[in-house]
């Protein structure tokens, strides 16, 4: 265990963390900056330093010389209520969070939904407060990604954009997962199979449901807005409107899971009498009653790869314009 009774009593400086380590001001600079011209035994002469001294270096006077702020923002287009209510989010925050802590990074979450938090929003990231931004749940047209990007911010989105641009971006296979959900249904020998499709402005609602239709074609369809009310109400319509479907594919498990519910008040066994299918395999999907069929997501690996798009766009070594999309797997379990 090393010794701390020798560092001083007011917070350590350069020139004492070089004095301690023997080395010149310059050098220690550069470790502290992650410079790789300095010697391996100077190197551990400054960490030891810089251990023994309790030193923390100015993020301030470190940002001058390497123009990075070392944080990164969180960039949620939802509101709180659906940001804390829907396990996607908190999946992908602890994801992001846990590869920007290893590399000594900063997150800043912002949520924004209203309007005067977007002003805010876009005012704080444009006057670097930050070095880049990865950006959850963009719908529609949105021009405020365009306009971070515009301005010489970074950013990396989670979703295909609407329309094709030089942005770079990390999804799953939306449309492939949809697909082989309902496939199998349709396998399974379901005739009439429904789905609730998630918000038409929004790049997972827009590729499940074209998945749907790969398989069904016009199928009866109801909107939802991948939250677990929007769910059960759609279900609600569905078997108003067609009380001979004896399948769903809800485009989220929380949607799912409404539609549970509404069968189960309404008397239809499931599986037996209509089975039921929803997407993202989150902890919901093996607790309902019954256990969900999902669609699995590789959530976790998705924010590890935004997280490593945009520093290495940072760095340089990464184009502008670069897409990732990741594979989705049929989870089986009771509902299907």
């Amino acid at each position: 265990m090393r010794d701390h009774s020798n560092r001083s009593a007011g917070r350590p400086t350069l020139e004492e963390v070089a004095s301690r380590a023997g080395v010149g001001r310059g050098t220690v600079s550069r470790v502290v900056n992650g410079s790789a011209q300095v010697s391996p035994k100077a190197r551990k002469a400054v960490q030891d330093a810089i251990d023994e001294l309790g030193y923390v270096p100015n993020r301030a006077a470190r940002a001058l010389v390497t123009q990075r702020t070392d944080s990164i923002a969180l960039v949620v287009f939802e509101s709180g209520e659906r940001f804390f209510a829907e396990p996607f989010f908190g999946r992908i925050v602890q994801s992001v969070s846990s590869v920007l802590v290893a590399r000594n990074l900063q997150m800043v979450l912002m949520i924004a939904q209203a309007p005067e938090e977007r002003r805010q929003l876009e005012g704080y990231l444009t006057r670097q407060h930050v070095d880049g931004a990865l950006l959850l749940s963009v719908h529609g047209d949105d021009p405020l990604p365009a306009v971070l990007e515009e301005r010489g911010l970074p950013t990396v989105r989670a979703g295909r954009p609407a329309h094709p641009g030089p942005v770079s971006f990390v999804d799953a296979d939306n449309r492939g997962g949809a697909r082989s959900a309902v496939s199998y249904l349709q396998e399974q020998g379901r005739r009439c199979i429904a789905t609730i499709t998630g918000p038409m402005d929004t790049a997972p609602g827009v590729a499940r449901y074209q998945g749907y239709r790969d398989v069904v074609g016009d199928g009866p369809a109801a909107a939802g807005d991948f939250g677990e009310i929007s769910g059960a109400m759609a279900m609600e319509w569905l078997l108003t409107n067609y009380p001979q479907l004896d399948a769903v594919f809800a485009a989220s498990d929380m949607m799912a899971a409404g539609a549970l519910r509404v069968l189960r008040r309404a008397g239809r066994r499931v599986p037996e009498d209509v089975a039921v299918v929803g997407f993202d395999d989150s902890v919901i999907a093996r607790h309902t009653d019954p256990p969900l069929t999902s669609v699995f997501q590789p959530v976790e690996q998705m924010g590890q790869e935004m997280v490593r798009l945009l520093l290495a766009k940072l760095d340089g070594d990464e184009p502008t314009e670069h897409e990732t999309v990741m594979p989705t797997r049929l989870i089986l379990r009771g509902s299907a």
